[in-house]
């Protein structure tokens, strides 16, 4: 029956607060109760109004309504702290799973000063902000993530207990926008990439058996597990085993180079990959199901693979459906989140 008051009550707030990027408080989704301090309060003003009644003392009638109406002057203040406050959601942030991704809000109080104003989703709070009044000011949130996709927090809680602590006025920002959550890198296995390119596909490999191989010089892109460490310490000459059946592109991070494991430890060893290629500034590409990014280089093209292998197979949330934070939103191919040519593999 609990279950059931709760879900009714979700239902009622998600109707009255829609999801938007921008929020304005007002009387219509601002909600005011007594706090815990403020109940033992008012049960000491009522205990004092008894004792005026019994002793019919007028010094005990004068301080309970005295106390009384400080406590109605702070219920109306704690509530016009918030009313008013626009808050906007300017920036969803990007991270690895398992990371703090920083949402970035802008809050703005144009008739008077919002004063210990707090922001949380789910344990992570931020405290005592002030905005002051026709000032803007940009706040940072920090939102837990849990695995890869998209980041949409169902709430940001909004909320002050300004001046006294007896009342608690609150709100959400329930946003639209959602940040990304890059795959956790997992180190790779030795794996050849099964693209091949023009300049690949017209070199000669040995088809001597699967002891032998031949050896070439490094070039920009190979990975550093498979150089010839031995030799290049007797020589000074950095070489590359290729051997037989790695008939792709160096050039390339491929999916399908990781034959029979599961889908999420690919995504893992392909992010891996793209961070070592980007330490080095190596020029390379990402083959996906369905999508395409070509060779390039530079923290942007490192980006946009990122984004890529975090969205795929994914459906961005849409407005009124909200998801836990990373929540997989169906099994179909993922959004392009980068440019570059599709194709078909």
């Amino acid at each position: 029956m609990f279950k059931a008051i709760r879900n009714r009550w979700q239902r009622w707030v998600n109707h009255r607060i829609p999801r938007s990027d921008q929020r304005t408080f007002g009387q219509r989704n601002i909600f005011i109760l007594p706090t815990g301090a403020g109940v033992v309060f008012g049960a000491l003003l009522l205990i004092m109004l008894i004792t005026g009644i019994n002793y019919q003392n007028s010094l005990i009638y004068l301080l309970t309504f005295l106390l009384g109406a400080v406590a109605v002057a702070a219920m109306h203040q704690t509530h016009r702290n918030l009313s008013g406050l626009e808050l906007t959601l300017i920036q969803a942030g990007e991270g690895f799973a398992g990371d703090l991704i920083p949402f970035r809000l802008r809050a703005v109080s144009p008739r008077h000063d919002t004063l210990a104003l707090s922001l949380a989703c789910d344990d992570v709070v931020l405290n005592q902000q002030h905005i002051h009044a026709g000032q803007q000011s940009d706040l940072s949130l920090s939102v837990p993530s849990y695995r890869r996709g998209y980041l949409q927090p169902d709430r940001i809680l909004v909320e002050t207990r300004f001046p006294f602590g007896l009342f608690r006025a609150w709100s959400w920002l329930r946003p639209v926008t959602s940040g990304i959550v890059y795959p956790n890198p997992l180190p790779a296995p030795d794996a050849a990439s099964t693209v091949q390119d023009g300049e690949q596909a017209s070199k000669s490999r040995s088809i001597d058996g699967n002891d032998h191989a031949d050896l070439r010089p490094w070039r920009e892109g190979d990975m550093s597990q498979r150089v010839q460490w031995k030799r290049f310490a007797r020589t000074g000459e950095m070489v590359i085993a290729d051997w037989e059946g790695e008939q792709g592109s160096p050039h390339w991070l491929d999916y399908d180079a990781f034959a029979g494991v599961d889908r999420e430890l690919r995504l893992g060893y392909l992010a891996q990959q793209v961070l070592e290629r980007s330490r080095n500034n190596s020029r390379f590409g990402l083959n996906l199901p369905g999508h395409v990014i070509e060779p390039d280089a530079g923290p942007a093209h490192a980006s946009r693979c990122l984004k890529a292998l975090a969205v795929f197979g994914l459906e961005q949330p849409r407005e009124g459906g909200p998801l836990p934070h990373g929540t997989r939103a169906g099994e179909g191919v993922g959004r392009p989140v980068a440019s570059g040519r599709e194709a078909a593999l």
